[in-house]
């Protein structure tokens, strides 16, 4: 394993806007002189002036001292020509995400520099092996990709192209650490990890919208309040910007041929029609203009808890998966448990108005019904039912009132929010885990980064609770699999393709990461 660069060698940065100054200033605080260049002499004055007014808030909030920080200020120099930045040893493009405009950079940088020099693109987004294709040296251009903003961000993508060195992307590896990042290896595919694996994220919150599942503000209060994620989908794309957000979705998805996984929802094209960009333009999915309330998450009214619930199935079982935590609440909540063994396959509550609870499975509470000869009435996955602040309900056609007022008032007993939803297959955050899980899995399985990788990137790149491959092998392969294949099944879609990937480590009864347990 190759050594990062050390602290004496030069960092060049090509783009003075947000990520080019975030970019230098992480090069800078890491102790390497740092020259900053872009052709408008503006932007580079702008980006300097930036870069000493966070360095000054460092020293404010006891992060750096002012020697650290007058030492940082000294390092930075800025020029107007790429030719300059010959001395650099590292040198990161951080341009408009414009195909030509990046091939033309690396051109006159490969000319300018010795050929030990490393060139870097903050590209999040365009092939590294088209920015490569017939420049000189190509084995020394690689993906840097940084997140915004840079300085706070943790992960950074090390993205190879097939003709990069295998040593130049080591080197980048070790120097982002040393840098204080989280840094993955990938491979030069649409969408590298992150703007890949993320996408079913916002797909599922517009599906569910476009099925009249339920509103925008209980999808986003669902997501958060009980699936962890720190901010919902909608809210997000309102805070991306719907004319960015759909541009990388359509990117995606025309780069992987119109594969039905990646395809772009019509509700956002019309919010893009309307001029309706999000937070940018005052208006989204929410409004944003002064004055207006945000809308509520849609929350049931406080109903009665049973007084005691049958836990039925297989002799010895519990509630399966991450609902097994369940059984506690509900005694610790004063509601008697009694146990009876059934044939069903797997173990469920009964409540006294004669329906049965269960953990959503990808059918519908109608389908389920069916099957069951009973009123059923599903309940969302949450990271942790102990914690979860809200939850998520679905009742089969004709359920009783009664029996929905039971199961409602049984999770308010527990101190949940319970919004109660159209019979949407499998619901809101059981929906968006098992899709993300699945679009991790394939990005194992097509070789783009290894399973570790994947996960730290979902997690320090885009803040999720928890990696998609991890959420796998804690709800159980096989259980996602089944979930998937419901989903399938009611769609029709190839959208909800099981990866060939999950279907192995499911057939084999395994985890992703090795030395799991559940």
């Amino acid at each position: 394993m190759l050594t990062a660069l050390s602290k004496e060698q030069s960092v060049g940065v090509v783009g003075a806007g947000a990520m080019g100054g975030g970019i230098a200033q992480v090069a800078l605080t890491a102790g390497h002189p740092v020259v900053l260049m872009d052709l408008d002499p503006a932007a580079c004055a702008r980006a300097v002036e930036a870069i000493g007014q966070r360095l000054q808030r460092g020293v404010d909030k006891g992060r750096m001292t002012a020697a650290a920080r007058d030492a940082a200020w000294a390092r930075l120099t800025t020029e107007a020509g790429l030719e300059e930045l010959a001395e650099c040893r590292l040198i990161v493009e951080a341009a408009a995400e414009d195909l030509e405009v990046k091939r033309a950079i690396f051109k006159t940088l490969a000319a300018a520099c010795p050929a030990e020099t490393i060139l870097a693109s903050n590209t999040s987004s365009i092939s590294i092996n088209a920015i490569a294709a017939g420049q000189q040296g190509p084995g020394r251009i690689a993906g840097m990709h940084f997140f915004n903003p840079a300085p706070v961000m943790q992960l950074v993508e090390i993205v190879s192209g097939l003709e990069t060195d295998p040593r130049v992307a080591e080197v980048l590896f070790a120097t982002a650490a040393a840098w204080g990042k989280a840094p993955v290896a990938a491979q030069s595919t649409p969408g590298f990890i992150v703007n890949r694996v993320a996408r079913p994220f916002y797909a599922e919150a517009l599906n569910l919208l476009n099925e009249q599942a339920t509103d925008a503000a209980t999808i986003d209060a669902v997501v958060t309040e009980a699936g962890g994620f720190p901010l919902g989908p909608l809210a997000l794309m309102d805070l991306i910007g719907h004319d960015v957000n759909y541009a990388v979705t359509c990117s995606v998805h025309a780069a992987y041929y119109g594969d039905p996984r990646f395809r772009p929802s019509l509700i956002q094209k019309a919010l893009i029609d309307a001029g309706r960009l999000g937070r940018k333009s005052g208006r989204g999915f929410y409004d944003y203009r002064e004055g207006v309330a945000k809308p509520p998450a849609a929350t049931e009214p406080g109903r009665a808890a049973p007084r005691s619930v049958v836990l039925a199935g297989p002799v010895s079982t519990d509630l399966p998966g991450p609902a097994a935590t369940l059984l506690g609440l509900i005694e610790a909540a004063g509601i008697g448990v009694s146990r009876e063994e059934s044939t069903s396959d797997e173990a469920c509550l009964r409540l006294p108005a004669g329906c049965e609870l269960r953990l959503t499975s990808g059918a519908t509470a109608t389908a389920e019904a069916a099957r069951r000869g009973c009123p059923v009435v599903l309940f969302d996955l949450a990271l942790d039912y102990a914690t979860a602040g809200r939850v998520a309900l679905a009742a089969s056609d004709g359920c009783p009132a009664a029996a929905r007022d039971q199961a409602v008032g049984l999770f308010q007993a527990l101190g949940k929010a319970v919004s109660l939803i159209d019979d949407a297959p499998g619901l809101i955050v059981m929906r968006t885990v098992a899709m993300l899980a699945n679009e991790a899995a394939d990005a194992l399985h097509q070789g783009i980064a290894a399973a570790a990788a994947i996960d730290l990137a979902m997690t320090r790149g885009v803040n999720y609770p928890r990696g998609p491959l991890a959420w796998a092998d804690a709800l159980g392969t096989e259980r996602l699999l089944a979930t998937l294949r419901q989903l399938e099944a009611c769609f029709g879609d190839g959208r909800y393709r099981p990866s060939l990937r999950l279907q192995r480590i499911a057939a084999r009864g395994c985890a992703f990461h090795k030395g799991t347990t559940r």
